[in-house]
């Protein structure tokens, strides 16, 4: 349990690397046969799960510290895992992305899960590894999941409207696969997360073709990715937070992120402006500070990580303020619309849902105790609330937020949190 109690926030800090771009190098490294480099290396929870499962899977991972302390790793990679059984904890992405990779091998290799994950689909897998080729069994459409190659190529069509993961993980493979292979995508979400995506490819030597709008791909197979140096850029998920933190609770200065990231989670800054944030933006940091907040709209929609801190923003603006596109808040770590209304309920705030939008009344917040149902963005958006409460607010399972940012308590502290 943590409370984090009313506080004036005054401070710089670094955010964490991307654990979506870390997780994206670790897969392009272990499809590499040479040494790759990867700087400034996430330690969260889900990127060591997918260092974990490359090294069960006969990669060579070599970290600059004990228990990945350090912010370099060297992975080797070409193995070619004949069977095996990986674990992916909690990480959706590692999952789903991880099991078009693994259908390039012989196998079979199952990938188990822990926790809400196993709750989560992955039936939309199925068809399209069939129709490139490989077998793809899950459990009545949840994990674990057991992959069989090898991936041949062909022609497959992906729904894209779920998650983008498993295409994320499709693209990542497909160079590799024995002949030329044409995706159709059906409606289509995350564009950015695929943007990111392709870029990884890119960096590591494939190609992939594309549509302008991102509704077929075409590779040619038989190429080969080419190990390097990868930095990960700085997170921005967790900005978007501490961002959030400074615009409602005193001022925040951000070093480490790109202004010109592919990580949709970027659109944080929009909705900050709109809710009347100062915002102030340049290539070294990107500055956060409170304002007289006013109630503002914003769809979620291609960016469904923000909505738990939007809410808390949302909570202090005076006014009733609309956040849309919550449909895609749907097999997250919990049902975040539910979650956020009944926790939010507990500390004295009014949250609506209905017809694919949340609305939610600001104003001041009593503050108590809630729970995190184990979702790391609950727990943080929890925090941000504590920060503007009139008593505070205790967190149960507040450990959870190790799953993407095992350090925000102690960099909440550090700004000038009244964590106890």
């Amino acid at each position: 349990m943590r409370y984090v109690n009313p506080s004036t926030l005054d401070g710089t800090i670094a955010v964490p690397p991307s654990k979506s771009l870390m997780q994206r190098a670790t897969a392009a490294a272990f499809l590499s046969p040479q040494t790759t480099e990867i700087v400034n290396a996430s330690s969260c929870d889900d990127a060591r799960h997918a260092l974990r499962l490359i090294e069960d899977l006969g990669a060579e991972v070599r970290r600059a510290g004990p228990d990945l302390s350090g912010d370099r790793v060297l992975i080797r990679g070409g193995a070619a895992p004949e069977r095996g059984r990986v674990q992916c904890g909690e990480s959706g992405l590692c999952l789903r992305m991880f099991t078009p990779i693994l259908s390039l091998f012989k196998g079979p290799i199952v990938l188990e899960a822990q926790g809400s994950l196993v709750r989560r689909p992955v039936d939309m897998m199925e068809r399209p590894l069939a129709d490139l080729g490989a077998s793809c069994k899950t459990n009545g459409g949840r994990p674990p999941v057991t992959v069989r190659g090898p991936l041949r190529g062909g022609r497959a069509e992906v729904d894209g409207s779920v998650s983008s993961q498993f295409l994320s993980g499709l693209l990542l493979a497909l160079p590799l696969a024995g002949e030329r292979s044409e995706i159709v995508v059906k409606n289509l979400r995350s564009r950015s997360y695929l943007e990111m995506t392709l870029a990884v490819i890119r960096a590591f030597g494939g190609v992939v073709e594309l549509s302008p709008d991102l509704s077929a791909f075409r590779s040619p197979g038989r190429q080969a990715y080419r190990a390097r140096e990868f930095r990960v850029e700085g997170d921005w998920s967790g900005a978007a937070v501490l961002l959030t933190a400074g615009a409602l609770a005193g001022r925040v200065e951000i070093s480490g992120l790109s202004p010109d990231s592919l990580q949709p989670d970027r659109a944080v800054l929009q909705a900050l402006e709109a809710a009347g944030a100062k915002i102030r933006v340049s290539e070294e940091r990107i500055l956060a500070e409170r304002a007289d907040l006013r109630p503002f709209s914003f769809d979620i929609g291609e960016c469904p990580d923000l909505f738990p801190p939007l809410a808390a923003l949302a909570a202090r603006c005076e006014g009733t303020s609309t956040i849309r596109g919550i449909e895609r808040l749907l097999h997250k770590e919990s049902a975040r619309d539910s979650a956020i209304r009944e926790e939010f309920s507990k500390i004295g705030v009014r949250v609506d849902i209905s017809d694919g939008a949340a609305r939610i009344r600001g104003g001041p917040i009593r503050g108590g105790q809630a729970e995190s149902h184990g979702d790391h963005r609950i727990a943080m958006a929890l925090a941000l609330a504590g920060l503007v409460s009139e008593s505070g607010v205790g967190i149960s399972g507040s450990s959870c937020v190790a799953k993407s940012y095992p350090d925000f308590f102690e960099d909440l502290g550090r700004l000038g949190g009244r964590i106890t």
